[in-house]
């Protein structure tokens, strides 16, 4: 008998309080794969992509259909076990361990490169999970949105020396404008100054600017370039898009920069899919041809795309001598440039070493929330709940109402704050009483980015240029993970590659949820205090001073400090 295919369908998360599944514990990982791949929060939702390319929430159709069809029956004492997007398992455990387990696209370290996950994946046997995509957590621009604003503000305080500055009258130039890097222009003007971001697909620009994450799109260098002047010569916010090749725009505005035809950046960083050549788009090639060519020749478009990309980093290094503010986003444009023949591509720092890594001392880092009742209603309480927690910070509140006002929800309504360690536990536990009271109308998810303090190897990005030269240990974030899985946390991850490509990171992510019952609120408490923990103990033993005095003033026990 000749089996149906399966096909691509549109997917949209359940809403209000009924259950799909056979508790909250098991509807929450339903609903969240199911708002990743909601067209709203989707890159490619027919070809389950959820952002960065490549990352996608399931390996094809039908493992989706059977992990939804898992979830659904799934016992509040079992396990699904989930590798590479496809359910490979249930095994009976108990009330406190994960009700999924999920490890995407880990491979063996000699056979950690691109061409050989490429041939595993055309064989069925993995997929390339991205971070949020694959763990079922992505919330769409607004997940990666407060970070991004994170490290403008702090651009700004370095820029200008003070605590309080913003970045009116700067311009910043920047690059990719899709699921991750679509958050940049609205993260520059929330800090109050000016941008120009340049895309090779003019639908991405489109759907930025819809979404208000991005004021203005133009096709025309001369015209796009004037505005963003303009603004900066007004001390003005504002955010255009620019439809064209950043390996060709790039070179462009520095010519003219050194030409002094008004080019006059302050600041300069890119985030397109560099992480995958494939998802680079080289000069000279048309959008319209761009998968067709990759499919068609990977090694040579890789090679065409790694030759671009050290042209487009070569125009970022000719910035940072003229005396622009220069910074890798964390896609591992400089390896690739270098390989591309670039031999400077290293010469600027990446914005964690270079912003970022205080704050991971303390354990802060990305605290998302989703209202599974798709209620909007749900977010303002857990805001103002939040604020109340927290009177004395004045940062996180100009945060929450710049959320509110400016961030449109995508699928399910979502938030995303920065806490440190400590915090978090007291907002999970504040989120888990106010579904027990009803002040919300169904439990939330809580969850985070794995680009955290302590769940991630990055030799590129989160762990470049670590104290005692750790960069590349992976223990860590295996460490992460193992203690997340002991802790509570309702689904727990363990990926390789995310945001910088195979090779180059292994990283561990934990959703929770707060259901409102006790048993909940040991897991929230448990969870929510250990898993930043292992952000301060990752900087304690690298030698951080800053770590090691939060530690000490919060109570992380570490052994060979006794």
């Amino acid at each position: 008998m000749t089996q149906t295919p399966i096909t691509p369908r549109t997917v949209r998360a359940p809403r209000g309080t009924e259950l799909n599944a056979k508790s909250w514990q098991t509807e929450a990982p339903l609903r969240m794969l199911m708002n990743n791949l909601d067209p709203e929060v989707a890159e490619r939702p027919e070809d389950l992509v959820v952002y960065g390319g490549t990352g996608k929430a399931a390996r094809n159709w039908e493992s989706y259909d059977a992990i939804i069809r898992t979830l659904k029956t799934l016992d509040d004492d079992e396990t699904l076990l989930v590798q590479s997007g496809k359910p490979v398992g249930v095994f009976r455990t108990n009330e406190w361990a994960p009700r999924v387990l999920i490890a995407n696209s880990n491979l063996v370290g000699d056979w950690s490169t691109w061409p050989e996950f490429r041939r595993l994946e055309a064989e069925g046997l993995t997929m390339y999970g991205q971070m949020t995509a694959g763990s079922w957590i992505y919330i769409g621009t607004q997940g990666i949105l407060q970070g991004t604003y994170e490290t403008f503000a702090a651009i700004a305080r370095k820029l200008f020396k003070d605590e309080n500055a913003t970045l009116a009258g700067t311009a910043t130039l920047t690059g990719g404008c899709g699921g991750m890097g679509g958050a940049q222009p609205l993260a520059v003007t929330l800090n109050g100054g000016a941008v120009l971001i340049v895309d090779v697909d003019e639908t991405r620009l489109r759907r930025r600017a819809g979404k208000r994450y991005l004021d203005d799109v133009e096709t025309d260098l001369d015209a796009a370039l004037a505005k963003v002047m303009a603004a900066k010569a007004e001390g003005r916010a504002l955010s255009v898009g620019l439809v064209g090749n950043a390996a060709e725009v790039f070179p462009e505005l520095l010519r003219r920069r050194n030409a002094g035809e008004g080019a006059d950046f302050d600041i300069v960083t890119d985030q397109t899919s560099a992480h995958d050549p494939l998802s680079y788009l080289p000069a000279g090639i048309s959008v319209q041809d761009w998968h067709r060519e990759a499919e068609a020749d990977p090694e040579g478009f890789t090679k065409k795309a790694q030759a671009s990309m050290a042209r487009h980093v070569e125009a970022m290094v000719g910035f940072q001598d003229a005396g622009a503010e220069v910074f890798d986003y964390g896609n591992s444009i400089r390896d690739e440039a270098r390989q591309g023949g670039y031999d400077r591509a290293f010469e600027f720092p990446g914005f964690v070493p270079a912003y970022i890594r205080p704050l991971f001392c303390e354990g802060m880092g990305p605290f998302r929330w989703v209202a599974l009742s798709g209620d909007p209603a749900d977010i303002a309480v857990t805001d103002a709940a939040l604020k109340d927690l927290f009177p004395e910070k004045e940062h996180l509140h100009r945060w929450l109402d710049a959320a509110a006002e400016h961030v449109e929800f995508e699928g399910l309504p979502a938030r995303i704050c920065w806490l440190g360690y400590g915090e978090r536990a007291k907002a999970g536990l504040l989120f888990n009483r106010l579904v027990a009271e009803g002040k919300v109308s169904a439990p939330i998810v809580i969850g985070r980015d794995h680009l955290d303090s302590g769940s991630v190897a990055s030799p590129y990005r989160e762990t470049e240029a670590m104290k005692d030269g750790s960069d590349a240990i992976a223990d860590w974030p295996l460490l992460n993970a193992l203690l997340n899985t002991s802790s509570g946390a309702t689904w727990v991850s363990i990926h390789h590659g995310g945001g910088v490509g195979i090779g180059r990171s292994l990283h561990a992510g934990q959703v929770s949820v707060a259901d409102g019952t006790e048993l909940a609120a040991r897991k929230l408490e448990a969870l929510l205090t250990n898993d930043p923990g292992t952000g301060v103990m990752r900087h304690v033993d690298a030698g951080y001073p800053e770590a090691e005095a939060v530690a000490a003033e919060r109570g992380v026990r570490i052994p060979m400090a006794e």
